[in-house]
């Protein structure tokens, strides 16, 4: 008789002992924070494909653009034009950034002329005229053009300025001072030091 009991003691503690270790499971708060960490790691930033290459946020805004096979040609501007380095700094910047068909549609010969070292200050000019201090994300973007009833005014590095609108497609379009219009084609690229906006034209300063 003194056996069963005992058993069943035994059973018992076990039981509660099992019961109790689930529950503090359960509410234990170090291991409801280390879930939480795990599943929060799981969330980044949505990598997006341009030129056919991962823009990858970890990384400055010349390492990615040199990955795009669909912008060979601004990177070649940017070099020429002795901007590496400062697209390559913390910034941030927000940068609008011409496909090679974008640069294409510029008169015949006229990057090969713009990339000669005697127009050196010419073509930093114009690099310089799709790049704005600050990162202003697509919805930054359209929020301002809202505030401004329409018409969104930015001022580039170049200290010329941009208008920014939504036209009827509701697209996000760039109009430089000389009456030029991008459209804005893939919106949001996170970059480590800012964000870029890829369009379909160059954007010419005022002289």
């Amino acid at each position: 008789m003194k056996t069963s009991i005992l058993i069943a003691s035994v059973f018992t503690f076990v039981a509660v002992a099992s019961l109790q270790a689930q529950q503090k499971t359960v509410s234990d708060p170090s291991t409801i924070t280390r879930n939480n960490i795990q599943d929060t790691g799981k969330v980044t930033t949505k990598v997006k494909i341009v030129g056919g290459a991962q823009m990858l946020p970890s990384k400055n805004i010349v390492e990615n653009a040199s990955q795009s096979k669909d912008h060979t040609t601004l990177v070649k501007a940017i070099q020429a034009a002795g901007l590496t380095d400062s697209l390559k700094a913390a910034g941030p910047f927000t940068v609008f950034a011409p496909t090679n068909d974008a640069f294409a549609k510029l008169p015949a010969g006229t990057l090969d002329t713009l990339t000669k070292a005697s127009n050196k200050e010419k073509l930093s000019g114009i690099v310089s005229n799709h790049i704005v201090a600050g990162k202003m994300t697509s919805r930054d973007l359209a929020t301002a053009v809202s505030k401004a009833n329409g018409n969104a005014t930015l001022t580039t590095v170049e200290g010329d300025l941009l208008k920014v609108s939504i036209n009827a497609e509701k697209n996000l379009q760039i109009e430089d001072s000389q009456g030029n219009i991008a459209l804005v084609t893939v919106f949001d690229v996170e970059q480590s030091n800012g964000i870029v906006h890829v369009i379909n034209n160059v954007l010419l300063p005022k002289n």
